[in-house]
């Protein structure tokens, strides 16, 4: 009897913790729903925002970047060498270099160490990137297209190997140059 008792109790255990996974899922799949819906007011408001939630949360660099980046979209990358997410968004990014060379500037701020962290807030106050450097420095793999005649943000990434996402938007701030 003991055994059919620890069997029978087995069986509820594990139907309970199947039905508690299921609600968890069911309210992350509510909570997903939710965030897109967010997510599409954000867009509607800033066109360049797309699924990107982000953007719409900075929406500057704190003004025009330095000479030397002037007349073509610029890809700002808060890069560390132990970033994972860096590590998968690398390939996309090698990938946007060789399609835009020559159209695009490219800013790498490597955040890896002190070190290498006091070299780039110098190099981002030289390139107008101080404010974003400061306000971006501990989120490794974001990613910003920036206008450099305003500083303006035209999209903001966090960990989006999304060549796609990318290229909207460098497409779009081509056209208009």
């Amino acid at each position: 009897m003991h055994k059919h008792t620890n069997f029978l109790l087995k069986i509820c255990l594990s139907s309970l913790v199947f039905t508690a996974s299921m609600l968890a899922i069911n309210s992350a799949s509510i909570s997903a729903t939710e965030a897109q819906s967010s997510i599409t007011k954000t867009a509607q408001k800033n066109a360049c925002a797309g699924k990107n939630p982000c953007a719409a949360k900075a929406n500057s660099v704190g003004g025009p970047l330095a000479k030397e980046l002037q007349g073509k979209p610029v890809i700002v990358d808060v890069f560390a060498t132990w970033c994972a997410g860096c590590k998968n968004i690398a390939p996309t990014l090698s990938q946007l270099k060789q399609q835009y060379s020559g159209k695009v500037n490219f800013v790498v701020l490597d955040v890896t160490d002190k070190a290498k962290l006091k070299q780039t807030e110098a190099m981002a106050q030289r390139l107008g990137l101080g404010k974003f450097l400061e306000g971006n420095k501990s989120k490794t793999s974001t990613v910003a297209i920036v206008d450099p005649a305003t500083g303006d943000i035209l999209a903001l990434y966090q960990n989006n190997p999304n060549k796609v996402d990318y290229t909207k938007i460098l497409e779009t701030a081509l056209a208009q140059k």
